[in-house]
């Protein structure tokens, strides 16, 4: 059984100050926390450290979150990290696309760190549960 220090979050964001604060809080509780400034990165470090949640922005550089999202959900079969995107694109189509990748949850920004935390709790509790 695994707990949830042993757990860890992979963020993608191209915003500075929310990669600061969202890497404070999710280590603050109990997370191992990895960084990515754009989604090529953030692709990359899924491939290097295997993450079991993945945040994500939707419009970063290079690849965006969209893609990211693709790219695990075909790509790995087995240990299939649970994706969260966390974007100011909060139209109900936009909505609609990131679920049908994959998404298990979708926070529109502005977003509170509150709400990211304990939504992100649950799905941590569900991770170590299975």
């Amino acid at each position: 059984m695994i707990n949830r220090n042993e757990l860890k979050v992979l963020i993608a964001d191209d915003e500075p100050s929310i990669l600061m604060s969202l890497e404070f809080l999710f280590k603050k509780e109990g997370y191992k926390v990895l960084i990515a400034r754009d989604g090529q990165e953030a692709i990359d470090l899924f491939d290097k450290e295997q993450p079991s949640i993945l945040i994500l922005d939707i419009m970063m550089p290079k690849i965006d979150g969209y893609n990211v999202c693709s790219y695990v959900k075909t790509n790995y079969k087995f240990n299939i990290p649970k994706v969260v995107f966390l974007s100011a694109k909060n139209k109900e189509s936009e909505i609609e696309h990131g679920y049908e990748l994959g998404a298990d949850l979708y926070i529109p920004k502005p977003f509170s760190t509150r709400d990211i935390t304990k939504k992100v709790n649950l799905i941590a509790t569900d991770l170590i549960k299975n």
